[in-house]
């Protein structure tokens, strides 16, 4: 170990152990069950490690110094080694966390939407809305209904990165949403059409990201849950709507 590792006093296990139940017991004193506050974490911790992985992935390396092409070569694999194993911890905590369930299918098979996945899709997808378009008084206040039919057509690790799918759907459609919202969202001349009534709501991005990705799952769970045909009907209409 050189002098320069000795002197970063990283955390040991203890630590980080320490850290982590500090941190589920604040959260128990707020409400939060320690099963939902143990999946948050976990989810950190993954995607520590594989932001990590990735920014390492990323950029060119080379050995340090030149000592010859086969210290470099012995240098380049040990780091390609290292780097490798990185990536399967970051596996193996997602699936800690996540469980092997990698598979999709028909409606009532994937496990149902916990609490803590419809409040991250919440977190998730507020922000993304308010981008487009601004707060509805006539927002029909059914989010946690929708969001589970939502999150019911995706695996548990689908749902892991969920955020990140709603952000590449934003930022791949933005002109086809602005538009969208500016002609059936609030503030618009049809604000008051039952049919457009999902236009109201931050779920509509949710909503819309499924409809273009698993139609048939989604009229499968929203069936299931008995929410009105109509809305996802408005929203297929505003969206194939003439530019």
């Amino acid at each position: 170990m050189s002098a320069a590792d000795e002197g970063r006093q990283w955390p040991d296990e203890a630590s980080v152990d320490n850290a982590r139940t500090t941190l589920l017991q604040l959260l128990a004193r707020t409400g939060v069950p320690s099963g939902d506050a143990r999946q948050l974490i976990g989810l950190l911790e993954a995607g520590a490690l594989a932001l990590a992985h990735e920014e390492l992935s990323g950029g060119a390396r080379s050995a340090p110094g030149d000592k010859g092409e086969a210290y470099e070569a012995g240098w380049l694999d040990g780091a390609g080694g290292l780097l490798e194993e990185l990536g399967a911890i970051a596996e193996r905590t997602l699936l800690r966390v996540v469980g092997e369930d990698g598979q999709q299918g028909p409606a009532g098979e994937r496990p149902r939407a916990g609490r803590m996945e419809v409040e991250r899709a919440r977190v998730a997808v507020t922000p993304l809305y308010l981008s487009f378009t601004a707060v509805s008084e006539l927002d029909p206040e059914v989010t946690d209904e929708v969001l589970t039919a939502v999150l019911g057509t995706m695996s548990l690790r689908q749902r892991a990165r969920y955020a990140g799918r709603l952000t590449e759907f934003a930022a791949a459609h933005r002109a086809r949403l602005e538009r969208l919202f500016a002609a059936y969202g609030p503030g618009s001349a049809i604000r008051v059409h039952g049919r457009y009534s999902l236009l109201h709501s931050a779920t509509s991005i949710a909503v819309l990201e499924r409809l273009v990705a698993a139609p048939q799952e989604l009229r499968e769970e929203w069936d299931a849950a008995e929410l009105p045909p109509a809305w996802l009907d408005g929203l297929m209409t505003a969206w194939n709507a003439p530019a």
